[in-house]
């Protein structure tokens, strides 16, 4: 069965629109002032309109705090929080409890040692992600098109669902869910013209390949 897809970074409706066309299986905005994709509750919610009951929609935060995820609960109403910076399982817990939304926790991996850090999160959220290490200096935790080596999930079995992120595109996704079985995938910077500017057309690309592979 082909791998999902989750296509995250959104702040056009031409985007949205090109995940929804492609079916997309989740669609994710970006609550963190730092990256170019960083868009307001308000625009996020205006832009996730079409998505409902289609799509399961998404907020991407770093260390959240409660004022944040009170104002995303009320006004974007996510059907998934994911989780990038350092919380700990305790705080994923909360969130979970706090917000009503199932938890996606992203984890950077460079080695092994990395990918171990996982069991501390699989008995409390529901999805894990497995992103590429930020560049060191880098004021992103996670969309920055770098990636990791991939055969280290090879044969590794979760007791989550579980992401493969990290300098996925349109001409390698086929190759990563080859290499790593992931049964699901999220792009952000790979489907870009440019940081933060989304083109429609790689976004089609990526998911026709995700569909292939």
């Amino acid at each position: 069965m082909s791998a999902k897809a989750k296509i995250c970074g959104l702040s056009s409706a031409e985007a949205v629109n090109a995940a929804l066309a492609g079916r997309a299986s989740a669609i994710g905005f970006v609550f963190f002032d730092a990256s170019p994709r960083h868009v307001t509750a308000q625009a996020a919610a205006r832009l996730a309109e079409p998505a409902r009951g289609k799509v399961q929609v998404a907020a991407v935060v770093v260390d959240p705090d409660d004022a944040l995820l009170d104002e995303l609960s009320r006004v974007l109403r996510p059907d998934l929080i994911q989780l990038h910076g350092r919380e700990t399982p305790e705080r994923a817990r909360d969130i979970k409890t706090r917000t009503g939304a199932e938890v996606i926790k992203a984890l950077s991996i460079s080695d092994a040692d990395d990918l171990r850090a996982a069991t501390r999160f699989e008995g409390v959220v529901d999805h894990l992600m497995f992103d590429a290490r930020p560049p060191k200096g880098s004021a992103l935790p996670g969309g920055v098109g770098a990636r990791f080596d991939w055969d280290m999930l090879k044969d590794r079995r979760f007791e989550r669902p579980w992401f493969l992120a990290g300098g996925l595109d349109p001409w390698n996704v086929a190759d990563a869910i080859s290499r790593t079985a992931a049964p699901l995938v999220d792009v952000s910077s790979g489907v870009e013209r440019g940081p933060g500017l989304k083109d429609p057309a790689l976004i089609s690309a990526f998911l026709d390949a995700v569909r292939r592979a």
